[in-house]
């Protein structure tokens, strides 16, 4: 009887848990603008928050995958990347970089080193670019804040009607002096902007 009632006690705490971790990662829509949504979501015991952009472009899918999973293209990138150095490049595979991103006065340049694994989903065909932190690669600048805790994924979905539907999610720790309530109130603004540079760069040609 003894080991029964433990056990239920097991189960009630670990659905409490589950419970308490769905509800902190639930999306709440932001803003909409040029067709793109924007959302932003509380990590689970942490007080930054993590973002996702979604909108749809007329384009190929070739096309935007290769804008996207091709570090070599990047010239629609963050206008503050400062330096990027491309470790590993397997085309549709594996990617490794260095990037500097550019600070402005008086906060710190930050610096980051990034793996990401590209894969394609046999079943639908969306492919997917997962990125996580690079450790212990690329000595630490003094010049530079380390940024070690990060995530990023895209997913690309043609949807057979000329439009690829795009969602980009991701979660950055500026580390660092940089105050929560100020990266709370601008991290609306990095899928915007990104979002916004594949859109015109593709939808142009």
């Amino acid at each position: 009887m003894k080991n029964n009632t433990r056990i239920i006690f097991f189960v009630f705490i670990a659905l409490i848990t589950i419970s308490m971790d769905v509800q902190a990662q639930k999306w709440e829509f932001i803003k909409e603008k040029e067709g793109i949504k924007i959302y932003t979501r509380k990590e689970t015991g942490n007080n930054l928050k993590s973002f996702s952009g979604i909108m749809d472009v007329r384009c190929d899918f070739e096309t935007v995958c290769n804008l996207i999973g091709n570090v070599k293209n990047v010239d629609w990138w963050d206008k503050n990347l400062r330096e990027i150095r491309v470790l590993l490049y397997e085309k549709d595979k594996h990617i490794q970089y260095y990037l500097v991103y550019g600070a402005p006065w008086p906060v710190t340049d930050r610096d980051l080193c990034v793996d990401a694994t590209v894969s394609t989903d046999p079943a639908t065909g969306a492919r997917t670019i997962y990125s996580v932190p690079l450790l212990n690669t690329i000595p630490e600048n003094p010049d530079y804040v380390r940024i070690t805790e990060y995530w990023q994924k895209w997913t690309m979905q043609d949807m057979k009607n000329g439009k690829i539907h795009l969602v980009l999610e991701g979660y950055v720790d500026p580390a660092g002096s940089v105050p929560d309530w100020i990266y709370n109130m601008v991290i609306t603004d990095t899928p915007l902007k990104i979002m916004r540079g594949i859109k015109e760069r593709v939808e142009k040609r």
